[in-house]
């Protein structure tokens, strides 16, 4: 625990303007990004009696090792560095939301030939038109499926598009009239996107025009007896009506707004957020946050805001937002909502009417979101502090291990050998801090080599990360032989940045390694952590068969019943480890079968060879041009066409293609390689799964 008095800045250092303050701990993180009007009146709020502090205060400064600053121009500016280093940094101390799940949105992809109607989740792309969020993925597909048949817009997938028109045969929403078949030709690019602006429109709540010229339309054709026309129409606006009718009018005026409301305690506060587009609630989405100092609403709802709209620009931002408690001061923010949005933003609290009764009802959601979140975080906390505290006891722990990290070793047959970590802090997964490696020591299959090189390679970067930051005292940082203990030569990839205080990959120290294995792995961990001269981090080993717990120079495993927290908490922590080692496998496995002989000449990337099979339209016809031929493709010179000609001369012909469900070998007319759905070149003949056992 730090004293605040030995890193406090001396009398006059701190300036007297706006600005944004970092507060690092001892390892240079930052744990604490704040902003203020006054830089000088703020900071010295933090530097006085600790008994006069708020108790989360005072852990954030008893917890700090430094503190330092930088000057803007205006609150404005401050504002907006704040919410970049925050989401930059993600201080400890912050306050975070947490459940913020990634919310599905019904989007259109303007920005495409042929605009497609599908459900997004994470960053919005630039060009594509966003409706929501939705509380569940189903609810965008049955508002869809009701208005497909008024307005019939694609909504397959780029591969299914590409093969319906290769084929000239549309999918079945074409023949059911749910698809206007742009894929086949039965509408041009322009008719289509006109189909998609009406969609957008009706989504966006201009729905009466549209519904009065339906309506009209189907008058016009019962007066000329045209009843089948009319039947549809009469069906369209019905369809219509039923989806209109999922989002109940809330205001009457055909209001857009957002609607913010808090409810807190001591410790934690629930935000709710409803959107109201034309009148009609069309989205809905909360989040939970703990109230790590002490904070007011109207500081709760600044910190929402800026959540809210950090990333968001034009009318993703609402010409009014309505919230329970104004910040303080309120002008920088109004400014601020104003340039995201490109015009003016009412951001007040409702007095009366329609918009106070619903702005009871979002307060009574995030009442409720709070007291299911803290029923469920009761039995979470004290289920997770018990599976630690016996972990501890069973491998005879010092302390309960809050950071534990798991390897495991996965390959096929000894081919494409790769390892994973995977951490848990205070029983959570922090899948932030994931990483996976590629086993470069040696080829073929030894898992204990494999999990002595991983453990090895990355301790090497978590000293040579204290050696960097200076936290070594002398004599520290050499291995138990006598060598150094950091990287000879092997390249950080990029874990250590120059400006620290940002999250790096290998910067923190577990108090438990967990490795997915029995005594051997167990021990070649050991070994590694000795031999870099590291002795505060315990190991252990979960082996699958009996699930043992195996700690180092034990003949005997540690055995947990069955029904203990702890074994469960190890348990998912390998299963996690395996589950993220599987996944990296199989994405090198499937990387190298669609590899080709065209991989392997140098200096030709993505583009170019994507060019030169769609000009040849297979390695077999590109293996026969000539070098006159083959300079054709644009981008192609001399040189270059003389090394791909060398390199297909030296390459062995792809194996002949096989169809699975006859056992035919393939006419060799047929291209041996083909473009994928994602643009990629497919090598044909190669199994999808190759035999054997995945580890």
């Amino acid at each position: 625990m730090a004293d605040p008095s030995s890193y406090r800045p001396r009398p006059g250092e701190i300036p007297d303007c706006p600005g944004v303050y970092r507060f690092r701990d001892e390892h240079r993180r930052v744990i604490y990004v704040g902003k203020a009007k006054s830089l000088r009146q703020r900071l010295a709020n933090y530097f006085q009696d600790l008994a006069n502090l708020h108790p989360r205060t005072r852990t954030m400064v008893t917890t700090a090792a430094s503190v330092e600053w930088t000057v803007v121009s205006t609150e404005v500016e401050a504002l907006q560095l704040e919410y970049s280093w925050i989401k930059e940094y993600d201080p400890r101390f912050n306050v975070k939301y947490r459940d913020d799940k990634s919310y599905p949105y019904l989007a259109v992809t303007m920005n495409e030939e042929f605009p497609r109607v599908q459900v997004m989740r994470g960053h919005k792309k630039k060009g594509v038109r966003y409706f929501g969020p939705y509380g569940h993925a189903w609810a965008i597909r049955d508002t869809v499926d009701l208005l497909l048949r008024v307005f019939p817009v694609r909504t397959c997938s780029a591969g299914v598009f590409k093969n319906a028109a290769r084929t000239g045969r549309p999918c079945l929403l074409g023949y059911i009239g749910k698809c206007s078949a742009p894929c086949v030709g039965r509408i041009d690019p322009e008719d289509h996107q006109e189909l998609a602006e009406e969609f957008c429109d009706f989504m966006a709540g201009r729905t009466g025009t549209y519904l009065r010229r339906l309506e009209k339309q189907m008058m016009e054709a019962a007066e000329e007896m045209e009843y089948e026309r009319a039947a549809r129409l009469r069906d369209d606006i019905e369809a219509l009506k039923k989806a209109m009718e999922k989002n109940a009018v809330v205001l009457a005026d055909a209001t857009d707004a957002d609607l913010i409301a808090v409810a807190e305690d001591e410790l934690e506060a629930a935000v709710q957020i409803f959107h109201v587009r034309g009148g009609r609630v069309r989205g809905q989405r909360g989040w939970v946050t703990d109230k790590v100092e002490e904070i007011t609403t109207g500081a709760l709802v600044e910190h929402a805001l800026q959540q809210l709209y950090g990333e968001e620009t034009g009318d993703a931002v609402p010409k009014e937002v309505l919230v329970p408690a104004l910040p303080e001061p309120v002008e920088p923010v109004q400014e601020w909502l104003a340039g995201r949005r490109g015009a003016n933003v009412s951001l007040r609290i409702p007095q009366r009417g329609d918009k106070k009764a619903l702005m009871e009802t979002v307060q009574r959601n995030a009442q409720q979101a709070l007291a299911l979140h803290k029923t469920k975080r009761a039995s979470d906390l004290t289920t997770r502090s018990r599976a630690l505290e016996e972990i501890a006891e069973a491998l005879d722990l010092d302390s309960a291990p809050l950071r534990i990290e798991c390897y495991d070793i996965s390959h096929l047959q000894g081919e494409d050998v790769v390892a994973s970590m995977v951490v848990f802090e205070d029983g959570l997964q922090r899948k932030g801090e994931y990483r996976r490696f590629q086993i470069k020591g040696f080829a073929g299959q030894d898992d204990v080599r494999s999990m002595h090189e991983v453990i090895t390679r990355r301790f090497r970067r978590y000293l040579a990360e204290k050696e960097r930051t200076g936290e070594w005292a002398d004599g520290e940082g050499t291995a138990t032989n006598g060598e150094s203990a950091l990287p000879d030569g092997e390249p950080l990839a990029g874990s250590l940045k120059d400006d620290d205080g940002r999250p790096r990959k290998f910067a923190y120290p577990p108090q438990l390694v967990v490795v997915d294995g029995g005594q051997p792995q167990v021990a070649a961990a050991r070994r590694a952590l000795d031999e870099l001269g590291i002795d505060d981090i315990a190991v252990c080993g979960l082996a699958k068969r009996l699930e043992e717990v195996w700690v180092p120079g034990e003949d005997d495993p540690v055995v947990l019943p069955r029904t203990s927290e702890g074994l469960y908490l190890l348990q998912r922590v390998r299963d996690e480890a395996h589950r993220f080692a599987i996944t990296y496998q199989r994405t090198k496995r499937a990387k190298r079968f669609r590899s080709g002989p065209l991989d392997d000449v140098p200096g030709l990337g993505e583009t170019r060879k994507q060019a030169l099979i769609k000009h040849f339209g297979s390695v077999k016809k590109l293996r026969s041009a000539t070098i006159e031929q083959i300079q054709e493709v644009p981008g192609i010179g001399r040189k270059t066409a003389e090394t791909i000609a060398v390199a297909l001369a030296q390459a062995a012909p792809a194996a002949p293609a096989v169809n699975t469900a006859t056992g035919e070998i393939i006419d060799d007319e047929e291209p041996d390689t083909t473009m994928g759905s994602s643009g990629e070149p497919v090598t044909a003949g190669l199994p999808d799964e190759r035999r054997g056992q995945e580890t």
